[in-house]
């Protein structure tokens, strides 16, 4: 058994920024060799998340506005009294989405749909650089 692990960087918007990040996790599997097993992508932080989706701006739009109904981000949230940093909707948000998620690789090959792309989500409310550690494990 194999451990390959890879590091993304990805500079974001904040503000619920959708980011397609399939290309550089492929780029990842293809680094590491690794033809059979799993890829485990992480985003470190409670303010970002990573999830699937078919990366259309119809569907981007849609995304955002269902967080905000989830999430507005103007609501009270006792997070902001606290610290006042008025982020309290985006740390809602990425526990809801998760900060990770494992994909199977079958031939080299990301398991996936045809319009599934890897995305990274950054909720806060400012721009930031993510940090976004890969690991394939496999044979």
């Amino acid at each position: 058994m194999a451990v390959y692990s890879g590091r993304i960087t990805i500079e974001t918007e904040g503000e619920t920024d959708i980011i397609d990040i399939t290309r550089e996790i492929e780029t990842v599997v293809k680094d590491s060799g690794i033809r059979s097993g799993t890829v485990t992508v992480w985003v470190p932080g409670s303010t970002a998340g990573i999830s699937t989706i078919e990366y259309e701006g119809g569907l981007l739009s849609d995304l955002k506005e269902a967080y905000e109904k989830l999430a507005p981000r103007h609501a009270d949230y006792a997070h902001n009294l606290r610290w006042h940093d008025g982020n309290g909707y985006a740390h809602i948000r990425a526990s809801m989405t998760g900060q990770g998620l494992t994909v199977p690789i079958v031939n080299g090959i990301l398991v996936r749909g045809t319009w599934q792309q890897i995305i990274l989500i950054d909720f806060d409310n400012r721009p930031r650089r993510r940090e976004i550690t890969v690991q394939v494990i496999g044979e």
